[in-house]
């Protein structure tokens, strides 16, 4: 027996969710997925999403609509008698003809420990607040934004350095795994539903460009936890005076150091940062169309000594 799953989803961390169901031997009838976007080395060609491609590797048929307000998309869909959507960052909010357009609903498989961390960027979110865990939870899905009732739980230990990179690429297996037990358990209808707790609800919002930069007048705790959450994208950044002019510099690694100063200040020759309390130490850094280097290596070209003054 299988399931006869559409699956909707978008980026890198969908794809093994994608994968999993197909190998675990249910019929996926069709992706959706958001239209090919502009890309390439000079932004002219026009790029497939990594699950487009992936759908396309396993002969799946991949459906591209840039909403579902057509009627004639919304009927396509129901179709398709999908038995279950699965949706893992699909990108596009799904309106209640689409919600209700498979028998058994459509099924989300998000990246917090729900009602913590709501919304588009749970994973940033959680490290730049300092949780100690997260994890992935399958729920299915309502018209609220992450309200639905919680099918499965699976937590993860957030390390005290892990960037944001590092937890997307673990919790993205956990989730397939997830997601592959979840239609397991609905198939054999041995899929409890929880309803959230309406205690303890965060959102959490679109990283917006305007609160990467880098603020050492914060404890270096915050600090820490603002850089490794915006590892590697969209990078946490400063600016100093580099070669007489000032240049902005990504840092992609760190750890809590120790040492006092005014917050910003250079406190040796190591990149240890002086804090609003604490220090941080700059371990990974990345100037404007460079690579990014360790900091030695950093410093051999970029010298950024002992009383040098970080913005």
């Amino acid at each position: 027996m299988s399931l006869r799953i559409i699956f909707m989803g978008t980026p890198e961390f969908s794809v093994p969710t994608l994968q999993s169901l197909k190998h675990a031997g249910h019929e996926i009838v069709a992706v959706y997925t958001q239209p090919p976007r502009p890309g390439g080395r000079r932004g002219l060609d026009l790029v497939k999403s990594p699950v487009h491609q992936a759908a396309e590797l396993l002969g799946i048929p991949v459906l591209t609509p840039v909403n579902f307000k057509d009627p004639e998309e919304r009927e396509k869909f129901r179709a398709l008698r999908a038995d279950v959507a699965v949706v893992v960052a699909y990108g596009l909010l799904l309106p209640e003809a689409i919600l209700t357009g498979a028998q058994l609903g459509c099924y989300n498989g998000h990246a917090s420990l729900l009602p913590r961390w709501r919304g588009a960027a749970p994973i940033q979110r959680a490290i730049m607040a300092g949780d100690k865990k997260t994890g992935m939870m399958v729920m299915q899905m309502e018209k609220g934004l992450d309200t639905g009732p919680v099918a499965l739980t699976k937590e993860v230990e957030i390390g005290e350095d892990m960037t944001a990179g590092e937890l997307h690429d673990k919790l993205m297996l956990v989730g397939a795994r997830a997601m592959v037990e979840a239609m397991e358990k609905l198939e054999a209808n041995d899929l409890p539903l929880t309803p959230q707790s309406p205690e303890g609800v965060l959102y959490a919002a679109k990283i917006d460009k305007g609160e990467t930069r880098i603020d050492f007048s914060k404890p270096a705790d915050d600090v820490h936890n603002h850089i490794r959450g915006l590892s590697p994208f969209p990078g946490a950044w400063f600016e100093a005076e580099i070669n007489g002019r000032p240049e902005r510099v990504k840092v992609l690694l760190s750890e809590v150091g120790e040492g006092r100063g005014e917050p910003g200040t250079v406190l040796d020759d190591a990149l240890t940062i002086a804090c609003g309390a604490g220090a941080v130490r700059l371990l990974k850094l990345q100037k404007a169309g460079a690579k990014p280097l360790a900091a030695p290596e950093f410093l051999r070209g970029t010298p950024l000594g002992p009383g040098t003054r970080l913005s």
